[in-house]
């Protein structure tokens, strides 16, 4: 029998999802009595992974006082090593008193149906120089341009913190049922198929020549016995392409270009944060209560524009106390196909190599072939990967 690795800072893992149909149906029932509100989409993907398992040991939403330690150590008040703020922020909090059970209404689903309900343990407001420091700190950046920034400053002042029962997983289930994945799906999945070391991938875009064999490399050096492709399902920055056609393209090359019973491709319900460094860590954390044993750090991981340095996220890792978390960081440079050696390479590890000597591309120049119709290099995509990307920016353009 495999022995998974431990979740973090806990025994087990604590997902907040109430799973007895009974308590839930009494949940629903107490819910439509009490007072609601509308939450933000971030604080509905912060409930989705609460739920999930994913934000193993907390309990619910951080206080101002986490929160505030969060982005000066990347400790809460009780010690607990966490890399970015948890928070259920609102505008307004009316009349909410701590001691308050209140309905979460789910701003991503049709009728805001209840999402969760929460027991208000402190309402504190943050004022606007701790808002600026605290986006500083989490995404080394106050710059509104930064979708990251601009969607934290927007949700509000009001801290509601304490903890959650969460009802259900919002539109994840529904709209990616093949795909979205608890993490406690996720290590129940692992152990059946008695994986030991288990390498993740997160993604937040398809998967061309490079990743893919990045993953391999990976797999291979740690002689890992299964691979874990985590995508994000949740909002993006204009631009990127969505998550339905990521999934397709993504399973296209996994079913084509990888071993049987090697892959499992699955997704998370969050938003993405942008924030660079700080959310590589996020991820790490967990990838680790998921059940992942390594997880691969790359160039630019979950960064944005030019906000951060090219390998800033990897440097973060090693800041960190060793005891912070148990997941190993596989360490991944930039990947390119090498014209002079037929294969994908780290470029670090061809220094006989020029710039000319790779196919390279830049997002901008993927998006701009695929929108004139024109198929993208086989050394830099798969022809069956690249036709569905193809198929989707034709719609787009009809």
């Amino acid at each position: 029998m495999a022995t998974l690795i431990a979740p973090h800072n806990a025994a087990e893992l604590k997902p907040l999802f109430v799973s007895d149909p009974n308590e839930r149906a009494r949940l629903k029932t107490e819910a439509a009595q009490l007072p609601a509100i509308t939450i933000s989409s971030a604080a509905a993907g912060n409930a989705v992974m609460l739920a999930g398992g994913y934000f193993t040991p907390l309990a619910g939403f951080m206080s101002k006082a986490d929160a505030l330690g969060v982005g000066q150590t990347m400790r809460t008040s009780s010690g607990l090593f966490w890399p970015t703020p948890v928070l259920n922020l609102v505008h307004d909090a009316g009349a909410i008193e701590p001691g308050d059970r209140i309905a979460l209404e789910d701003p991503n689903v049709e009728g805001a149906p209840v999402l969760a309900i929460q027991t208000v343990e402190a309402v504190d407001k943050f004022s606007a120089s701790e808002l600026e420091e605290l986006a500083e700190q989490v995404f080394g950046t106050t710059d509104r341009k930064h979708p990251g920034v601009e969607q934290f400053m927007a949700q509000g002042d009001v801290a509601l913190s304490g903890p959650i029962e969460v009802l259900n997983y919002s539109y994840f289930e529904t709209d990616f049922p093949d795909t979205f994945r608890t993490a406690v799906d996720i290590r129940n999945e692992i152990l059946e198929r008695g994986w030991e070391r288990v390498v993740a991938f997160q993604t937040r875009n398809p998967m061309h020549r490079a990743h893919e064999e990045l993953c391999r490399m990976a797999m291979e050096r740690l002689g890992a016995d299964g691979l874990v492709i985590h995508m994000l399902l949740g909002k993006l920055k204009p631009g990127d392409i969505p998550a339905p056609v990521r999934d397709a393209a993504i399973r296209k090359m996994v079913e084509l270009y990888f071993p049987e019973n090697s892959t499992l491709i699955t997704g998370y319900g969050f938003d993405m944060l942008y924030a660079g460094p700080r959310e590589a860590l996020l991820h790490a954390v967990f990838r680790q209560n998921m059940g992942a044993t390594d997880f691969i750090v790359g160039r630019d991981h979950a960064g944005v524009g030019d906000y951060y340095e090219p390998f800033e996220a990897q440097e973060i890792f090693e800041k960190i106390p060793n005891d912070a978390l148990k997941i190993q960081m596989f360490v991944a440079d930039h990947t390119a196909f090498s014209k002079k050696l037929n294969k994908v390479v780290m470029m670090r590890e061809a220094p006989d190599h020029t710039k000319d000597d790779f196919v390279l591309l830049s997002g901008t120049a993927v998006r701009e072939m695929l929108g004139r119709g024109e198929a993208l290099p086989g050394e830099f995509a798969r022809p069956e990967v690249a036709q569905i990307l193809m198929d989707y920016y034709r719609e787009e353009a009809s």
